[in-house]
Order: structure tokens, then C-alpha cells, then sequence
């Protein structure tokens, strides 16, 4: 929180040409939230990592300070001094964090035991499933929020907005480490070699289809490629890391952009659902075709990556608000204009970090579900992050993710937040020692014996 107050003070020189007593009052708010889901995770996840929320808040922090800073670019020079702290999208975001951090303990208060989410596997599945065909259903006026954008990603019903697919990422991912737990031996099994690499049974192959069928029509009625790769990209993962065969990643490699070149070329020729795709691409490969309409938001994205150099102008020095949608999409453009390349790095270190911590819970925790959903959620977050800085990047093709804990919006804010409060239940068992693992179970009951479903061995607890 330091390093949020002092970025707040550095933007408050730059564009105010001097330092109010105020510039301090976002960083002790978010002092205060975090040092209270601290003091949460001390009483009801004592073991849990000790890197995960000071890494997330860092990073939360840092997003609060930029959008007070795009708050106070948009408002008039003789204004600025006077902008309320808790107005704006910089206030909006504060106000969104106390809710997600209050759903984080919540969801430490609620489960005490990762492996009783199980239970609730199939219900979630399917509610994940509906939660990501709502808006399709929906009228245009009730699921675009931006008119630019052809993407139904939004529930939008009287000024209040929600984003669906964050938190079904999240249920499908509950589902699919539960399922591939039950099923993991069966889709392990080898049909034939091929260039030294073993290949599932085709009866097997089911799951995947399916999965890739649903992505599919995410990619052509939703109109969103992100959300498309992020669900078939976490599954497959999920499914390698269960199985540990490569053939997985390949077949499932292999869908994907088989899928992918198809609807661009339905695109080009056909149209009709296909056609949004297609234009993604079209820009992807040349934005300078249209770089006053279609081609304008990569182009400035680009061009602001591309000022800030090295090191950056500085926080509040820069013209991040040339962006379009720099407080949501492109947020990480308009900070590197600012923090340059040095800085964005170290930023992605912070969120290599976060990975890194939730991976190594999945490698330490001791049962099978654990293993898949701290996995999974840890490559969700990595996959999320590729997508929409490949995307801005110009790596691949532009999508509508938001960048985790640093842009604008609430959905996605507090969905991560849910990520992390999984993580840490999770990392709290995978580092509780052995002998204390009987005193945290609820009534103190003792672990039952291992038993043998489909293949997995899971544990009992006695009620």
C-alpha cells in the first residue's frame, strides 16, 4: 500500500502540479480491507500462503491509482484539485473491492474443507453452463454494453451490469476437476503411438468434443474469441494435468485452431455469425486498413506501448485516455505508457508470482480434487492474462478480457477474488501439517480411510 500511495502522489505532482492531503485516503481504505481479510485468513486458513493477497493487493492497488488517474484526466484542469476521492471509476473500483474482498471471506467462512465444493460439482456445472448461454439468449439491448463491440458478454438490467462468464469460469472449473477426478483413469487410457506420443481411445474423446462444441458456439454467438479460449484452453489443461499426456494438449491444440480457421472462413465467404470473427482477424493482420474505425483502438494501444518505452513517462504523464476503453480492455497499455517496459514486467512478475504460489499448492496439496481445481484456477488466471495482453500486444487477435485485479469492473474483480479465497483454503491444506489436519475439520473430526472411486483415491470425512 505504500507503493499505491506513492503512485497516487506521483500522479497528483504530474497533473495537479502539487500534492493535496487527500492523495493518501484510496491507499488507507485498501489498507484497512486487506489488512482485515488478513486478519480473516489468520483465524480460518492459519497455513494458507502467505504471497498470495499482499501480491493481489499490490497489484489491486496499483489498478485503483490508475483509474483515479484516468478520473482526473477527463476532468477539467481548474476541477481536478477538488475531484471527490470516491467518485469517478477510481472510487467505483474501492467500492467494488470492499465487496470482493467481503465475498473472499465469505467464501473462507463458508468452506472449510476444498473437497466439500465437490459435492456440488454437477449443480455448479450446470449452473456455469447457464450463466454462459444467458446472454446469448438475450436481446442485444439487454447484453452489449459497448455499441462499438459486437461481444453479448453482459446482463444489463436497469444501470445494473454483470458479467456472467467470470464467475461460470469458476463453477466450470469445479465441475471439470471433479468429472476428470471420477474419470481420470479411463481417459488415460492409450488407443495407439503415434511419433512416440500415445493417443486416447476415439470413444473417449467425447468430454473434449463437447467442450470444444460449446466453446465454439461461445467463439460465433457471443462474438468473444477470449472466452472461447479461456474455456476450452482451462479444460484441456485441467484434463493434462489429470491424465499427464501430452496427447491431450495436441488434440485439444488442434481443435481449437481447426475451429478457429474454420469460422474465418465461414466468415469470409459465409458471414452471418461468422462475420465478427472474421473482421477480428482482418484487423489483427492489418490495423492500418481502417486505422480511423475498426483499426483505431489497437492502433493507439500500440502507439501508447510504444511511448512509454523503457521506463515510461510516468505516472500521470502519459495520454492514456487516447485509448478507447483504457479502464477496462487496454488498462495495460495506459500503464505502460506510463511505467514503460521495466515496469510492466515487474507487473507480470507480481502475477507470475500469484501463479506460481497457486501452482505449488496444487503440487503439495494431498488429494486429487485439490490437485485439479488449484491447477486449474492457476492456469485460468495465466491463460486470462495471455489472452488479453496477446490480444493488446497484437500477438493474437484482439478480445474483450479484462486484465485480473487491475482493470475496471466488478464482475471480474470479484470473480478473482473468489479465485484467490479458493486458492488459499486450498494452499491451507496442502501446508497444514499432518497432525493438525484432524483439529481443523469441523467438529474436529478425524480423516476416514482412503477409498477407491473410479480409480481416484479421495478421503471420507465422518460426519
Amino acid at each position: 500500500m505504500g507503493v499505491s500511495a506513492a503512485y497516487a502522489a506521483t500522479v497528483e505532482a504530474t497533473l495537479l502540479d502539487r500534492v493535496t492531503l487527500d492523495f493518501w485516503v484510496p491507499a488507507a481504505c485498501l489498507t484497512g480491507v486487506f489488512v482485515a481479510i488478513h486478519v480473516v485468513i489468520r483465524f480460518l486458513a492459519p497455513y494458507a500462503d502467505p504471497v498470495l493477497v499482499p501480491a493481489v493487493a499490490l497489484i489491486n492497488g496499483l489498478g485503483v491509482g490508475f483509474l483515479r488517474r484516468l478520473d482526473l484526466a477527463r476532468a477539467a484542469p481548474d476541477e481536478r484539485v477538488d475531484f471527490a476521492i470516491f467518485s469517478g471509476t477510481g472510487g467505483r473500483q474501492l467500492a467494488w473491492t470492499l465487496l470482493s474482498v467481503i465475498l473472499a471471506a465469505g467464501l473462507l467462512v463458508l468452506v472449510r474443507d476444498h473437497r466439500a465444493i465437490s459435492r456440488y460439482a454437477y449443480t455448479l456445472g450446470l449452473a456455469g453452463i447457464v450463466l454462459v448461454i444467458i446472454p446469448t439468449v438475450l436481446p442485444a439491448r439487454y447484453s452489449q454494453v459497448n455499441p462499438q463491440s459486437d461481444a453479448k458478454l453482459w446482463i444489463s438490467v436497469g444501470g445494473f451490469t454483470i458479467q456472467p462468464g467470470e464467475f461460470a469460469k469458476l463453477m466450470l472449473l469445479v465441475f471439470f476437476a471433479y468429472y476428470l477426478v471420477r474419470k481420470r483413469e479411463v481417459l488415460s487410457l492409450a488407443s495407439r503411438r503415434v511419433l512416440g506420443v500415445d493417443f486416447p481411445r476415439g470413444r473417449d474423446l467425447g468430454p473434449v468434443v463437447v467442450v470444444w462444441l460449446v466453446s465454439l458456439g461461445v467463439l460465433v454467438f457471443q462474438k468473444d474469441l477470449g472466452t472461447s479460449l479461456l474455456y476450452f484452453g482451462m479444460f484441456v489443461v485441467t484434463l493434462y494435468i489429470a491424465t499427464e499426456r501430452v496427447s491431450w494438449l495436441i488434440i485439444g491444440l488442434f481443435l481449437f485452431f481447426g475451429g478457429a480457421f474454420t469460422a474465418y472462413f465461414l466468415g469470409s465467404t459465409v458471414g452471418g455469425p461468422f462475420a465478427n470473427f472474421y473482421t477480428r482477424v482482418e484487423i489483427w493482420l492489418d490495423p492500418y486498413g481502417d486505422p480511423y474505425g475498426a483499426g483505431w483502438q489497437p492502433l493507439q494501444g500500440l502507439l501508447g506501448l510504444g511511448t512509454g518505452g523503457l521506463f515510461g513517462t510516468g505516472p500521470g504523464g502519459g495520454q492514456p485516455t487516447e485509448i478507447p476503453e483504457v479502464h477496462n480492455d487496454f488498462i495495460f497499455a495506459g500503464m505502460g505508457e506510463e511505467i514503460g517496459l521495466f515496469g510492466l514486467s515487474a507487473l507480470l512478475v507480481v502475477y507470475l508470482l500469484i501463479i506460481e504460489r497457486g501452482l505449488r499448492a496444487a503440487l503439495a496439496v494431498r488429494d486429487s480434487f485439490g490437485k485439479l481445481l488449484a491447477g486449474g484456477l492457476s492456469f485460468t488466471l495465466c491463460l486470462q492474462l495471455f489472452v488479453i495482453i496477446g490480444g493488446i500486444s497484437s500477438l493474437i487477435p484482439l478480445t474483450g478480457q479484462t486484465t485480473p485485479f487491475l482493470s475496471a469492473g466488478g464482475s471480474s474483480l470479484m470473480a478473482n477474488w473468489l479465485l484467490v479465497a479458493a486458492l488459499l483454503r486450498i494452499s491451507d491444506a496442502a501446508r497444514r501439517p499432518v497432525d493438525a489436519t484432524s483439529q481443523a475439520r469441523p467438529g474436529g473430526a478425524p480423516a476416514g480411510p482412503p477409498v477407491q472411486l473410479h480409480g481416484a483415491t479421495t478421503e471420507v470425512i465422518r460426519p
